[in-house]
């Protein structure tokens, strides 16, 4: 087993994940701000107190907080999360309220806001067209090499060469097709669609639950079947096919996270498997470790997260935002500034819930209740 990190590498990684992120995260918004003559009045990497900053010619004050755990880019004429027009917005000479946020049409200010989550899909594109460039794409088919003894696969009959087509009447191609459908699904049953012969046959399966252990001592709760692929096949790519292959990757990691999300929303899969920051330090600590290829990879990752949870229709994120501004290019005014500020403050509560909730989850995850309780007891 691999040596767990130090507490000072794990921040270290911690801060190298999220910081970069963050800052391409709000650049995106202040780049797209920019080009519609936006002022910005602060640049900010973190929470809180400033402990360093400057400010350029623009008069754009860059800072970064004592708290790491997010960034925001405030533009003229915004005085709080909603977006609403600070109180002296109006009396500002013509020319100078020009340059504010609130003064824009609709259509531009929903591209400021939606550049943030979008710059880190771009990034995390970006990265995974890098991996494809050097390792080429997985394209190994869905064929059974071997039925593990004592697994489903072998319970259920399949044997060697016998072709998977569907698995819950989803298609399938590859055998990492399989691997990403599978691995979600523990203990659920589904539908086998497999080819023999060239007769199509099918069978109904329950996927079994494997516990898994990394090299570090972390446990994992996976679905398998018990198919071993048959020979493994690479394929080179170019430089124009990269980024396609990339996108593809990109939206198969989503759409694994919206059905994860969907499990827990239906109590298929459990709340504590959700984790925050906390987890995600643990997590950069023990990819640096790896080499550079795991935790630039573990980069790509977040952010993906960082730029799917921007866009959920939640107020006080990316996607409330754009909920709102969706709603008042339909309506062709904007919403009542009562109905947003309750709509915020029920989206800090739900935000501040979930902090609550994954941070409540890594404390577990690290043994103190364990701990606590041991104590007690």
């Amino acid at each position: 087993m691999i040596q767990t990190p130090g507490l000072l590498l794990t921040l270290l990684a911690f801060v190298l994940v999220i910081g970069p992120l963050v800052f391409v995260h709000e650049l995106g918004h202040y780049a797209a701000g920019r080009w519609f003559g936006i002022k910005a009045d602060v640049f900010s990497i973190g929470f809180g107190r400033e402990i360093a900053g400057w400010t350029d010619r623009r008069g754009t004050r860059w800072k970064i907080a004592w708290l790491p755990l997010g960034g925001y880019v405030k533009f003229a004429g915004d005085m709080n999360p909603a977006g609403q027009p600070d109180a002296d917005w109006l009396a500002l000479p013509v020319e100078e309220r020009r340059r504010t946020f609130q003064a824009k049409p609709v259509w531009q200010r929903a591209i400021v806001v939606a550049a943030g989550p979008v710059i880190n899909f771009v990034l995390a594109i970006l990265i995974l067209a890098g991996f494809a460039l050097a390792y080429g794409d997985a394209q190994t088919p869905a064929v059974v090499g071997q039925a593990m003894p004592g697994t489903v696969a072998q319970q259920i009959g399949l044997r060697a060469g016998d072709r998977v087509t569907a698995l819950g009447g989803r298609p399938v191609e590859t055998f990492e097709d399989m691997v990403r459908f599978v691995k979600i699904r523990a203990g659920e049953q589904v539908r086998v669609d497999y080819v023999r012969d060239g007769a199509p046959m099918h069978v109904d399966a329950t996927i079994a639950t494997q516990v898994q252990r990394d090299r570090f001592g972390n446990e994992f709760r996976v679905g398998l079947l018990g198919i071993r692929p048959a020979a493994p096949v690479v394929r080179q790519v170019g430089v124009l096919e990269a980024p396609v292959i990339a996108v593809q990757r990109t939206g198969q990691i989503v759409e694994m996270m919206v059905e994860t999300i969907g499990q827990i929303v239906s109590g298929r899969r459990s709340v504590k498997e959700l984790g925050g920051p906390l987890s995600i330090a643990k997590v950069s600590g023990e990819q640096i470790t790896l080499g550079p290829e795991a935790f630039v990879f573990l980069i790509a990752l977040v952010s993906i997260n960082l730029g799917f949870i921007n866009l959920l229709p939640v107020p006080m994120l990316d996607g409330g935002h754009l909920l709102f501004y969706a709603i008042e290019a339909v309506r062709r005014r904007p919403v009542a500034p009562q109905t947003m500020e309750w709509a915020y403050r029920g989206g800090l509560m739900a935000v501040l819930a979930l902090m609550l909730l994954v941070t409540f989850n890594d404390l577990g995850n690290f043994g103190l209740w364990r701990h606590l309780a041991c104590l007690i007891g």
